[in-house]
């Protein structure tokens, strides 16, 4: 672990491998918050989802990304090195610590990224911080006025069986095993792999229980954004219904909409070649 002032973070970029980028802290206002940058570019923040560490993005997709862009990695409340926030844990109180990393590391006005329920706090936080972000991209992920569909039933019981090959599984379509075999390679090959703890992942389902009820004020306020938006997904997503993605697009104004073929939850890591070459036409 590295400590750095954020002058010193942004001027040591690396053009490096996700696996070897080093993790580092900075100290805000909403308490420490671990991250890792890599490449060179236009900066993103990657706002990963339930239960996960920055280590559960796949290399082979954070370096496709970091290609042409400044990927900014950032673990949530409570994981890793991040500082847990008071009880019970919101939705919006992660987005404003991750809105105190990003004034912390001077990125400006930037794109943010935001996976599962990473996409209920990238919503959050450019509801509440809209001056932080000039474009979004939501990743299966759902809308927060209280009609989307919840987590299927078997699918819920799966993800908090605690079994992690069984949670991993739901990330991909059955007929795809290279595809979660290569994702669980990937990942592993990370030094020290680690996950949320059990009382980190009690307190996101808290917070997530609140959005999917409409309780969070931001979560009804995102109809009224006005910025490029692309909600994407794949078509076979066991975690989040089809209609949710359709939801969350009519919901935007001008929000764009691509859907992967045989692809799930993890479709960013599926079909990492063609979304991330989505994602660089939609940041221009």
């Amino acid at each position: 672990m590295v400590v750095l002032s954020p002058t010193d973070a942004l001027a040591s970029v690396a053009s490096t491998a996700a696996t070897s980028a080093t993790t580092e802290v900075a100290h805000t206002a909403d308490g420490s918050v671990a991250y890792r940058i890599l490449g060179h570019g236009s900066p993103i923040v990657l706002i990963t989802g339930f239960g996960a560490s920055m280590d559960e993005w796949a290399p082979a997709f954070v370096d496709q990304l970091a290609r042409s862009h400044r990927v900014v990695l950032v673990d949530n409340a409570g994981v890793g090195q991040t500082a847990s926030l008071p009880a019970p844990l919101s939705i919006t109180a992660m987005a404003d610590q991750i809105s105190a990393l990003m004034a912390s590391l001077r990125l400006g006005k930037c794109a943010v990224l935001g996976w599962s329920m990473g996409g209920l706090i990238a919503q959050t936080l450019v509801v509440t911080h809209r001056g932080q972000v000039s474009r979004l991209v939501l990743a299966a992920t759902q809308a927060g006025t209280g009609t989307a569909l919840p987590v299927p039933a078997a699918a819920a019981t799966t993800l908090t069986s605690g079994t992690p090959g069984q949670v991993l599984a739901l990330l991909f379509p059955a007929d795809q095993p290279l595809a979660l075999q290569s994702y669980v390679k990937g990942i592993l090959s990370y030094p020290g792999f680690y996950l949320a703890t059990p009382a980190a992942k009690a307190q996101q389902n808290v917070a997530i229980a609140q959005w999917f009820a409409g309780a969070v004020p931001a979560g009804q306020d995102v109809r009224s954004l006005r910025l490029p938006v692309l909600v994407a997904d794949g078509t076979v997503d066991a975690l989040d219904p089809v209609s949710n993605d359709h939801q969350l697009a009519h919901l935007i104004r001008g929000a764009q909409l691509t859907r992967y073929p045989d692809a799930g939850h993890g479709f960013l890591f599926q079909d990492a070649g063609a979304f991330v070459a989505r994602v660089d036409r939609f940041l221009g």
